[in-house]
């Protein structure tokens, strides 16, 4: 592995352990309308984000200001652009996912993020022409092989999946594709975005406003290290990752959710289940083994 690689291939992975493991205080305030958490979540992590630039990073706002305004019109009408459609991407990703989890079955919500990598290799293959080598492609072929056997049946279920996966795949494309602007800054500018995009839906369907402290404190549990410090991070690891690479990581996410599912809330998992999640983490292994054999060569 090149010097310095790692740090993004890590980067890459923390995001999916994290976002995997984010049932346990979804499943906290279950007592609460889904999208409540989600505006509130949405709030919150504006408050925090716009809090961390404007005490600590002023001085890289300023710069990202200047380099916005020296851009010539048309760069700046694409990063305007990029910077709307990402946070109406990723707004679109938690909106859908939410829906799917409580409305149509969990199943579906959780089957799309195996459907996602497969989408984002392909979008970076076809959109930004990256290379997909035997070996990655084999990887790919076994992660095929396993979202098969995980796949119910209804047409219903993988429709939705599709919607969820497709969501999140193009903003990772888009990620990758929006350069020279400091990554926090941009992350505080589609929260931003994304609080203007379901501000109607709050202030016409919101019920009263909560003042549990339990639900607050869960809310900037969910906003900091949920949301903020992982979407940080992924958009880190696109700087020397491609979105490829990144995508197939994104399976770690059902691999840990499962985990939490069978050791933390206790629910029984069947044989075939079993087998196509170590399927999945097989195909992680193979599609990131030059990474891994860096890593390991570099400590050795």
């Amino acid at each position: 592995m090149e010097k310095g690689k790692s740090k993004f291939f890590i980067a890459g992975i923390v995001p999916y352990i994290i976002w995997g493991t984010m049932s346990i205080p979804l499943r906290n305030l279950k007592g609460f309308p889904p999208q409540e958490i989600l505006y509130y979540r949405i709030f919150a992590s504006i408050i925090v984000v716009w809090a961390s630039i404007l005490l600590f990073r002023k001085e890289q706002l300023q710069k990202d200001f200047v380099h916005f305004k020296v851009l010539p019109s048309g760069k700046k009408k694409r990063l305007l652009l990029l910077t709307i459609l990402s946070a109406f991407l990723i707004t679109g990703n938690w909106f859908t996912y939410i829906y799917a989890v409580n409305s149509v079955s969990l199943k579906a919500a959780a089957f799309a993020y195996m459907v996602c990598p497969l989408i984002t290799a392909l979008c970076g293959f076809v959109l930004l022409k990256e290379q997909l080598t035997k070996i990655k492609i084999i990887a790919l072929a076994i992660a095929l092989i396993s979202i098969i056997l995980l796949a119910t049946g209804s047409l219903y279920e993988v429709l939705w999946a599709i919607l969820i996966a497709s969501f999140y795949a193009v903003y990772i494309i888009l990620l990758k594709v929006i350069k020279d602007v400091d990554k926090f800054n941009l992350l505080g500018i589609q929260l931003i975005l994304s609080g203007a995009i379901i501000l109607p839906g709050y202030l016409m369907s919101s019920g009263p406003f909560p003042i549990v402290t339990s639900f607050w404190l869960h809310i900037f549990l969910i906003a900091i290290v949920f949301t903020i410090i992982p979407l940080f991070l992924n958009a880190y690891a696109l700087v020397g990752m491609p979105s490829s690479a990144l995508g197939i990581l994104i399976y770690i996410n059902p691999i840990v959710a499962f985990a939490v599912a069978f050791f933390y809330f206790k629910e029984n998992i069947d044989i075939h289940q079993l087998f196509a999640y170590l399927l999945l983490l097989l195909s992680i292994v193979i599609f990131n083994a030059h990474l891994l054999k860096g890593m390991i060569a570099k400590k050795v």
